[in-house]
């Protein structure tokens, strides 16, 4: 969904990808004002319509529309300093880079990758994972940290504090030099658990000397055939991908709709 507030927010970010586009088609023959830049195009009152609903309420208004040297496709300028493009019908439009469906505000592009991210979670290999147990521990997730990732003690953070959930933690070591050796030695304690959230959360290494047999190799290899490349990554019941830190609120929600049967 695409909100007033978020639509001022990236409108400076949205200028710079919808004028790389223009430039992109620069070569291309001008349109002529039989081709509707006078008014009399009925596309361009549909485009205008469309719009109306996204920007009511922020600080834009639609004060042009005309087409563009691609066929269907008409440039939209809200104020003086945001364009956008429209199809004919008007009912999708480059947001941000990103494929929108104007009425429902859905992001196809976002849907996409998401659906690209997705994994079957049964495929994980579990026994690689450190295994922590809340409550029933009906609801599941699993989740790639470093020991010296900021986003992933956030995160850390506010996992312990759930009910009813079962946690699959594959420990990564690349943010630091001492990444592996912090990993290692939290691995090698008698409560791999509690170690790892003592770790995370009071920066308590464990004392033991980390000799022990890790899966951080196996966990480096799945994460590079994953196409995880930063942490935390934390993956839902139904193979959904969240990379990066979410805030408890939208994190609840999320672990709530992706945990349903």
């Amino acid at each position: 969904m695409i909100d007033s507030k978020r639509f001022t927010r990236v409108a400076a970010f949205a200028v710079a990808v919808l004028a790389a586009a223009t430039l992109w088609f620069a070569a291309a023959p001008a349109p002529t004002r039989a081709q509707g830049v006078s008014g009399s195009d009925p596309a361009i009152a549909r485009v205008k319509a469309a719009l109306a609903p996204i920007v009511k309420g922020s600080r834009y208004q639609v004060e042009e529309v005309r087409p563009t040297p691609i066929p269907g496709m008409y440039e939209a300028r809200l104020g003086n300093d945001m364009l956008l493009y429209v199809d004919a019908q008007g009912r999708y439009m480059f947001f941000q880079g990103d494929l929108v469906e104007i009425k429902s505000q859905r992001n196809l592009t976002q849907e996409r990758v998401e659906e690209l991210l997705t994994i079957d979670f049964k495929t994980l290999p579990l026994d690689l994972a450190i295994k922590q147990v809340s409550g029933n521990g009906k609801r599941v997730v699993a989740v790639f940290e470093d020991p010296n990732c900021g986003y992933c003690k956030r995160l850390r953070a506010d996992l312990v504090k759930l009910d009813d959930v079962t946690i699959y933690t594959f420990p990564m070591a690349f943010l630091a030099a001492d990444s592996e050796s912090k990993a290692r030695k939290a691995l090698c304690a008698a409560d791999k658990a509690r170690a790892w959230n003592d770790l995370l959360l009071n920066n308590h290494v464990p004392g033991n000397a980390g000799t022990c047999d890790t899966p951080l190799a196996q966990v480096r290899d799945l994460a590079h055939k994953l196409g995880i490349t930063g942490t935390p990554v934390l993956f839902f019941a139904n193979g959904k991908r969240l990379q990066g830190y979410a805030p408890p609120e939208r994190f609840n929600r999320m672990l709530a709709e992706n945990s349903k049967g």
